[in-house]
């Protein structure tokens, strides 16, 4: 099920150019005192008369209505390549809960905590300034069928060096189930830090930022700095996301965002465990794997150090990379940008409008900056109108 880190070893390809088409703010801190219950949940008042009971929450739609103000965008500045509706941002306009008072000292790890649990469409109100909220306990996504976290633009939500910030795994034990379905939008996370060793038996590691097993995952028009999970493990991965055993008929859609020195010791930013992944329109910089001895792990090491921007394994996916930028990130042992690996059946790493620059790789590499595997096979990516350099 693993890859063979050994694949490809020391062949390194660099200062090629690939343009082919292939085969197939100083924020101000939130006040950590603030009452734990800062969250309104907006439902209609009280009426005199019975009233109907309340037509469900549909499930939100791809908005087509600007924001009432800029919101800072994130990802590749020159990134313009459609996103299908599915890996869009949705309109927030009217939210299940609402985290604050209109004050930053209302925004607080408890509130979000309290929030998450309760699932829906999450906004924030703190204020009008952007706030950082340090959290004291990961956020849990416990139930729920589509749940919106939408900061606004104005909203960093802080590991402090020490917790994992955001966790999604409702069934535990479940394998590749539909839902539910996390939408996650207009935030920054930092500092995030999930600390857990790869055990046997167990999936729960990676991902200092955000953590999903099972269900969909879309992250859009975010970043992500300085986040970072357990440094040794041959197949434990995801300094700022990790996404495990997901929903196959849907991908993990990141789009419009923005990775930056993130570490772990495989994929530095995103690691996929049998997962479909579209990054489009992000830029990736100065994230890296950071674990020794490959995957399997070589005799007398702790495993780990490939991809240093992404790192994706399993049967039957495909990563696409399309108008993405990936430069200086890198990897101890393979892939600097990029460590792709199928062990069996169909997929295909594909590279489209991007620009993959300066990504060393520390030992082995069959493209600049990939390794890329197929049912035990060195291959290369698919590379259309790309540099990869």
């Amino acid at each position: 099920m693993r890859s063979a880190g050994g694949f490809g070893r020391f062949l390194a390809v660099s200062g090629v150019v690939l343009a082919v088409a292939a085969c197939g703010t100083a924020a101000r801190q939130a006040g950590a005192s603030a009452p734990a219950g800062a969250v309104r949940t907006t439902s209609p008042a009280a009426s005199p008369a019975p009233a109907p009971s309340p037509t469900p929450t549909p499930e939100p739609r791809a908005s087509a209505v600007p924001p009432s103000r800029p919101l800072p965008r994130y990802g590749n500045p020159n990134g313009h390549a459609a996103v299908p509706p599915a890996g869009r941002a949705v309109s927030t306009a009217h939210p299940d809960h609402v985290i604050g008072e209109g004050n930053a000292a209302s925004c607080t790890s408890a509130a979000v905590v309290a929030a998450v649990a309760m699932g829906g469409v999450i906004t924030f109100d703190c204020g009008p300034e952007p706030v950082t909220i340090t959290m004291t306990q990961t956020a849990n996504i416990v139930h729920g069928d589509v749940i919106v976290i939408d900061g606004g633009g104005k909203v960093t939500l802080s590991g402090g060096g020490k917790i994992r910030i955001l966790d999604s795994d409702t069934c535990p034990g479940c394998w590749e189930q539909a839902g539910p379905r996390l939408i996650v939008q207009n935030m920054r996370f930092v500092d995030g830090y999930s600390g857990a060793h790869q055990v046997s038996g167990s999936a729960d590691y990676g991902g200092g930022a955000i953590f999903v097993q099972g269900g969909q995952l879309t992250v859009v028009n975010s970043a992500f700095a300085g986040n970072g999970c357990y440094q040794y493990g041959p197949d434990l991965g995801g300094g700022a996301i990790r996404a495990y055993g997901m929903d196959m008929n849907t991908p993990v859609y990141l789009t419009d965002d923005t990775f930056r020195g993130n570490t772990c010791s495989n994929g530095g930013a995103v690691s996929g465990l049998y997962a479909n992944f579209v990054l489009t329109n992000s830029l990736l910089a100065g994230n890296r794997a950071i674990g020794w001895g490959a995957n399997p792990a070589q005799a007398g090491t702790p495993g780990g150090g490939s991809g240093g921007g992404v790192y994706t394994d399993g049967n039957n996916y495909n990563l696409v990379i399309n108008d993405t930028v990936i430069r200086a990130d890198g990897a101890r042992e393979g892939g600097g940008a990029i460590f792709c690996v199928i062990d069996n059946g169909q997929g295909a790493l594909t590279i489209e409008n991007s620009n993959l620059h300066a990504n060393p790789s520390g030992e082995f590499q069959n493209a600049p900056g990939i390794f890329d595997s197929l049912d035990g096979h060195d291959t290369q990516p698919t590379v259309i109108d790309s540099a990869v350099s």
